[in-house]
């Protein structure tokens, strides 16, 4: 009997959840991503993968954003945008933008850390998506694009010759590639930066994160003129975009091509394409088009070394313990203080509800928070409560975005109430969806998602029986990022007594639950 063995695939998106405007390299055996973070903190977070479909998100570059001060307060969609990642001289590089400050590099011998504290290399307003080069001539380049909120202009690629050790620009900037000057192109942005065989490439995508394509730019000189093809585009698929990424290769030999889709709440989620050489020199991503572009592909046979285990999670975190340092899938809306957090420990974390709320959590930089998943899943965890103190003191779960949703307890002149409020606009006052009898210190509170833009907020006395809203609640995406869940405690601003604290279990998240098969005990009003 002929018995063969199955080839492996792989399903996209490889990454079911936010890490935006991915860069990827092999050094050695291993793959390392990093990803934008924006206000958040801590900020560029750095995944590893031995097969560049199961990725692990271990560590977090910058432990705050800069300038520290600054960031502070919740500045969203400001902070680090697109980033680049490179391996040279022995040395793990990471090159960033501000769009309000500059261009910085950080580095490390190790990338689970410690980096070295950023350095401006370039600074300016609108200065974005940068990628270093160090050329086969011993000279080093950086390409960047351009934000036009900041900048005033967008659509063009520029280069400027740089110290090899990145510390200083030596040359003047030129334009590369003026997205203008092609037809069709506009938003032309992300460039990733190499050589080979005598050629310089520029990989980069236009049209816009929603919609747009990637391109493949190709010169004899670094500063042009460029020939280019479009290389992948959504077509008749479901991947919109395909938008901004890293071009890696294998061991033996094989490449591929990382890039992102935007799926709006869930954000920007990671794929994984074949990449292929043409006969006359050119990639060519994903599944041949008939109009001679790629496609993106669903699933796939994997990579050399790659295997299929287990279930289909697809996620780069798993759920935290409690039980030592944060994990670093965990991260602030603001640069963290002293004193927000103790612990964890035990199995629990305790949160400082800190008395600076207005009303508005997208305001609040104490809300720690997680990428949510992009496929459905339920969320709990639980709240003990007992120790808040003050009148309008709350603790919660929060589906955060541009809009939000929370669900947990607050404190009134009656004790403890079990409550699910919701706010629409920024500086807009919250509206409850539902209140509970009251609780005594302990609640457990949870919420189900359907893995595309709903959610139902619930929660439990006991953990058995839920109360759940009876209409979902929509999500929505944030300022260039997708929604996050988050845990919260807070005191109104200018209380008269110190408004205690919250402890937390840990957050549980299980994917691939049928919405319509979860029971609802008992719907909320």
């Amino acid at each position: 009997m002929d018995v063969r063995r199955a080839v492996p695939t792989y399903l996209n998106p490889v990454i079911d959840a936010d890490y935006s405007d991915p860069d990827a390299i092999r050094v050695g055996d291993e793959y390392w991503m990093i990803a934008s973070s924006f206000n958040l903190a801590p900020g560029l977070p750095v995944l590893r993968s031995t097969d560049l479909v199961h990725w692990e998100h271990v560590a977090n570059a910058l432990p705050e954003v800069l300038p520290a001060g600054h960031f502070a307060i919740p500045r969203h969609g400001c902070g680090v945008w697109a980033p680049s990642l490179r391996h040279h001289d022995g040395r793990f590089v990471i090159v960033y933008p501000d769009p309000d400050h500059g261009i910085f590099v950080t580095t490390a011998d190790d990338p689970h850390g410690p980096w070295s504290a950023p350095r401006l290399i370039l600074e300016g307003r609108g200065l974005i998506d940068p990628c270093p080069l160090w050329a086969d001539d011993g000279r080093a380049y950086l390409v960047h694009g351009w934000a036009k909120s900041r900048a005033g202009v967008k659509n063009r690629l520029t280069v400027v010759e740089v110290t090899p050790d990145l510390t200083r620009v030596v040359g003047r900037p030129r334009v590369a590639v003026d997205g203008d000057d092609l037809d069709g192109f506009f938003t032309l942005e992300g460039p990733k930066f190499y050589q080979r065989d005598g050629w310089y490439w520029i990989f980069a995508p236009a049209g816009g994160v929603e919609t747009g394509w990637q391109t493949a730019f190709r010169s004899r000189d670094p500063y042009g003129p460029y020939e280019h093809r479009i290389v992948l585009a959504q077509g008749d698929t479901d991947v919109n975009g395909p938008h901004q990424g890293a071009w890696v290769d294998t061991p033996g030999g094989e490449h591929w091509f990382l890039h992102f889709q935007d799926r709006g709440p869930i954000g920007r989620v990671v794929h994984l394409q074949p990449m292929r050489w043409s006969e006359d020199g050119w990639p060519e991503i994903g599944m041949p088009g008939p109009d001679g572009i790629g496609r993106p592909v669903v699933r796939h046979p994997s990579p050399e070394g790659a295997v299929e285990d287990g279930p289909d999670r697809r996620l780069p975190y798993a759920d935290d313990e409690f039980t030592g340092p944060l994990s670093p899938s965990w991260t602030w809306q603001a640069n963290p203080r002293a004193g927000w957090t103790a612990g964890p420990t035990d199995g629990e974390l305790r949160l400082t509800a800190v008395a600076d709320d207005t009303g508005d959590l997208r305001t609040l930089g104490h809300v720690l928070g997680q990428r949510i998943p992009g496929q459905p899943a339920v969320i709990t965890t639980t709240i003990q409560a007992s120790a808040l103190a003050g009148d309008g003191t709350r603790a919660g779960l929060v589906l955060l975005g541009r809009e939000y949703a929370w669900v947990g307890v607050e404190r009134t002149t009656a004790g403890l109430r079990a409550v699910v409020r919701a706010s629409a606009e920024p500086g807009g006052a919250e509206r409850i969806l539902a209140t509970g009898i009251p609780v005594d210190g302990a609640v457990h509170v949870r919420v189900r998602t359907d893995g595309v833009d709903r959610a139902w907020p619930a929660w439990s006395v006991d953990g058995h029986r839920w109360t759940e809203l009876a209409e979902p609640v929509t999500l929505t995406s944030g300022r260039w990022i997708g929604t996050h869940v988050g845990l919260f405690a807070a005191a109104p601003l200018g209380g008269d007594q110190d408004g205690g604290a919250a402890t937390f279990t840990p957050l549980r998240t299980v994917l691939d639950v049928a919405v319509e098969d979860a029971a609802q005990e008992a719907p909320a009003a």
